[in-house]
């Protein structure tokens, strides 16, 4: 394979200023090193964009040749990695007005959830949260678009800078928050619904891991839990498998370790004389 068309950790520093560039778009003036003339916005946007299809068009044709098995022929001249990465590419830049909607949303669910928070500025510049949650939404698009590496490397770079772990297969919902943030593990087979809250240190993970007749897990199966509409868990919670439920309006207490479903408007405690207290029926 040509070193060329490897990612590597050049790519990686590639795809750490794509980020930039699509964070700047979606937030124009916020994360630029000088401020932008507000007559000058749409320019700007423009600019980013550009900058942002070129990088990413690029970037994505690396990591589809990479792991083609026509890799041999795409030194020949096979053009199907190129078309693929522009037809990803236009689906990430078409997808950034419904992301930023949706980030408004985080914006306000963050705003609401945390009294300690005077405006909206405050959380885009030091909120963990909404840099993980940015950076989780975009790299989401790609992963449900099947690029390999670049949606790992994205969330693992978050990672790094927030402590808060979300894989890009993760799907989430509308006006998520989490506060504080340190510490949260959201698996790539999890789905959240809309309205939720966790605070730091919740583990949304795996029971076990299925394995083959060699003896590696198994890919592609459900995993992670998943987590209905206006749910709260607090902080240090460990939710665990690919059958648990945690049912609508459910409020899941801190340290509380949960390996089953349950149903909506639960009230789940950790009471260290016995195993998890289920109080069902509406908070």
């Amino acid at each position: 394979m040509n070193a060329e068309r490897t990612l590597g950790t050049a790519g990686r520093e590639q795809v750490i200023s794509l980020i930039g560039y699509l964070r700047a778009a979606l937030f124009p003036g916020v994360y630029d090193d000088s401020p932008i003339d507000e007559a000058r916005t749409g320019l700007h946007i423009g600019t980013k964009l550009r900058e942002a299809a070129s990088l990413a068009s690029a970037l994505i044709e690396r990591a589809l040749v990479n792991t083609c098995q026509r890799g041999d022929r795409a030194q020949l001249g096979c053009t199907g990695c190129a078309a693929r990465a522009a037809a990803v590419t236009e689906t990430l830049l078409a997808a950034l007005p419904g992301i930023r909607e949706l980030l408004d949303l985080d914006i306000r669910a963050a705003y609401e959830g945390d009294p300690a928070v005077r405006n909206r500025e405050e959380i885009l510049l030091s909120y963990p949260f909404i840099e993980a949650i940015t950076i989780h939404r975009l790299a989401h698009v790609l992963y449900a678009q099947q690029v390999p590496i670049i949606p790992r490397i994205m969330s693992e770079y978050a990672h790094q800078r927030t402590g808060i772990d979300i894989h890009p297969g993760a799907q989430i919902g509308r006006s998520f928050f989490i506060d504080h943030g340190t510490g949260v593990v959201i698996g790539e087979t999890t789905t959240i619904g809309d309205r939720v809250k966790l605070y730091q240190g919740v583990t949304l993970g795996a029971r076990s891991f299925a394995l083959d007749e060699h003896g590696n897990p198994v890919k592609g199966v459900k995993r992670h839990p998943d987590i209905e509409d206006d749910v709260v868990i607090y902080a240090g919670a460990t939710i665990l498998g690919g059958d648990t439920r945690i049912g609508a309006g459910s409020v899941i207490g801190g340290n509380v370790w949960l390996t089953h479903s349950v149903p909506p408007h639960s009230k789940v405690i950790n009471d260290p004389q016995l195993s998890p207290v289920v109080k069902e029926g509406r908070i």
